[in-house]
């Protein structure tokens, strides 16, 4: 499939097809079944910490990893992305479940999947990639920020049922219970955090939270035997076994289906599901999707890049918007491609989606069997983990560069993306920062639009042109925020003047607001009796035009192919001097 096809192509499993289409044998499984035991590995404990950080228990992650991992691989269009919880929606996740539960989370994520499938339907996919990259790295660096002061409470062990919902409020009740900080949870967490920085100078294949989590949660079980708090995953989270009694840790249930309302809701009482619900989870519904568009779309892009393949952008959302849709019904939780975990597949051997299926079933096979060892993970290993998740996500260097190198106008999007992200919501950080975005550019492009006196250019003008004319040539398109602007400096350059040649070869775009600005322009003209030529139009402006019914008048409107027809239409240079200067004869 050509390149081009890749761009605008829409199928459900356009990355398995493809990938089967090219011959699937057994030493491809081979490596997509080593890839997919690797990322497994790596996503369970990645499963559990993001569940946990966006308010909901552990396993709920796990059902994500295995449901959504599973059926984003089998319908999506990218060959090596691997899909589950991502640390990137925990600003938004953990806001929902804090105010509505996991149903409402569930609900919120079902109406982000059917806007993604819109999205694909609407051949959107290649859109994304107009998104400034100062917005992307503005909120991106915003959620790594949030995910960090969410990590404070355990990171600390501080003895905090909950935080806030606003930015303002986390910070003070952090500040105010700093002097309760748990030695044993700090030691484990710097413990955790040293083991993953010292780890990477191995450079060995092994990824770095693994040895990591394996150490901090050594340590504390050590530091439980001599009798210190160590909070783990046993402690903080309870389910009800099979017999009715309330267990500890994780339960060992395959993921079951059941509408997302009847999942637990705020306070543990289910949510009653209704129209009124969903148009209040309909704005945190619009930035899930938009995230997990961009998010999913970056991923594959990178791995196009390493990889030399080309993903179908529309077969992907198609396939994010399938797996959102069908994962909260098993209570898994919003989704979308993991970089770091997708990056990990590509490097471990992945030949096509089947690793991320197979990753799938390693994180269920771990769901059934490992459970009472997941138990005992520390809190605050957990937290570390997630610290050196969002700093990798935050792209320091990247932001730091971009506030050295970017125009004063990226820049401020990227601090107002940033600084939104951090003290309200990704609703309104999303929002506002594409339409500055968007302001900003339309700004700049309509500076780019000219217009220019050439009567005197002799490149463009061989012979004097008569009394009374001036030729203008206009450089750029004429759009609603240019063409009032353009045509207003005509209208002043054309005072005084019988006519003007309009040289529109630069004019790339004539839209409604340009069209308007044009008729003004004429029927001020047509008062001060000043005929207007119009040379070398471009076909958008030419079939604007036409559209909009404008023709030719003679004598005061006409049009003409080339600058040079419409000089050779103008009266003698010498005409207009004789009427003016000698008097009549008898």
């Amino acid at each position: 499939m050509s390149h081009r096809a890749h761009l605008f192509s829409l199928r459900i499993g356009h990355a398995l097809r493809e990938s089967l289409a090219e011959g699937y044998t057994r030493q491809k499984l081979f490596k997509d079944l080593l890839a997919g035991v690797t990322v497994g590995i790596i996503a369970i404990p990645l499963a559990m910490a993001l569940a946990i950080a966006s308010g909901v228990p552990p396993q709920y992650g796990l059902y994500t990893a295995i449901i959504a991992g599973f059926v984003i691989a089998l319908t999506g269009g990218s060959r090596y992305s691997i899909s589950g919880p991502t640390a990137a929606f925990v600003v938004i996740l953990y806001p929902i479940a804090v105010k509505y539960g996991l149903s409402g989370l569930l609900i919120a994520s079902v109406l982000s999947g059917l806007l993604l499938v819109a999205m694909a339907l609407l051949r959107l996919g290649r859109l994304i990639e107009y998104i400034p990259e100062s917005v992307t790295l503005g909120f991106t660096s915003g959620i790594a920020i949030v995910i960090v002061i969410l990590q404070v409470k355990d990171f600390l062990g501080l003895p905090l049922a909950a935080l806030p919902e606003h930015f303002g409020d986390k910070i003070l009740v952090l500040a105010q219970a700093l002097p309760q900080t748990a030695w044993p949870s700090l030691l484990v967490a710097v413990v955790t955090l040293a083991v993953m920085l010292g780890w990477r100078r191995l450079h060995t294949p092994i990824p770095p939270h693994l040895p990591a989590l394996f150490i901090g949660t050594l340590l504390g079980l050590l530091l439980l035997q001599f009798g210190a708090d160590v909070p783990t995953i046993a402690s903080r989270f309870t389910y009800i076994a099979e017999d009715g009694a309330i267990a500890a840790g994780v339960p060992a249930y395959l993921p079951y289906f059941d509408w997302p309302w009847n999942r637990p809701g705020p306070e543990g009482v289910a949510l009653s599901f209704s129209w009124q619900l969903a148009k209040d989870l309909l704005a945190a519904a619009f930035a899930i999707a938009m995230l997990g568009a961009i998010e999913s779309l970056l991923c594959a892009v990178v791995l196009d890049n390493s990889s030399g393949q080309r993903h179908s952008a529309n077969s992907e959302l198609m396939g994010q918007g399938i797996g959102n849709i069908i994962t909260p019904f098993f209570g898994g939780i919003t989704a979308t491609a993991a970089l770091a975990r997708s990056a990990a597949n590509f490097n471990a051997g992945a030949q096509s989606p089947i690793s991320a299926m197979i990753h799938a079933l390693v994180v269920l096979l771990a769901l059934l069997l490992l459970t009472p060892v997941l138990a005992y993970m520390p809190m605050a290993a957990l937290a570390a983990l997630l610290v050196m998740v969002a700093w990798g996500m935050s792209e320091a260097p990247k932001a730091l560069h971009l506030l050295k190198t970017a125009p004063r106008s990226d820049v401020w999007v990227f601090l107002v993306c940033l600084s939104l992200t951090v003290i309200f919501d990704m609703v309104l950080a999303i929002t506002t920062g594409i339409l500055l975005a968007t302001i900003l550019f339309m700004k700049d492009i309509a500076a780019m639009t000219k217009v220019t006196d050439i009567s005197a250019s002799r490149k463009h003008i061989s012979q004097p042109l008569p009394a009374g004319w001036k030729v203008l040539k206009i450089s750029g398109p004429l759009f609603f925020a240019a063409a009032d602007r353009i045509f207003a400096e005509i209208a002043l350059l054309a005072e005084k003047q019988r006519g003007l040649v309009l040289y529109m070869d630069g004019v790339t775009l004539l839209d409604a607001g340009g069209l308007a600005a044009l008729e003004k322009l004429r029927h001020s003209c047509n008062t001060n009796n000043i005929e207007l030529l119009i040379a070398d139009l471009q076909f958008q402006p030419l079939k604007t035009l036409a559209k909009a019914g404008i023709v030719a008048e003679p004598g005061r409107l006409t049009f003409y192919s080339t600058l040079r027809e419409a000089l050779e239409a103008l009266p003698p240079s010498t005409e207009l001097a004789t009427q003016a200067d000698v008097a009549p004869q008898d």
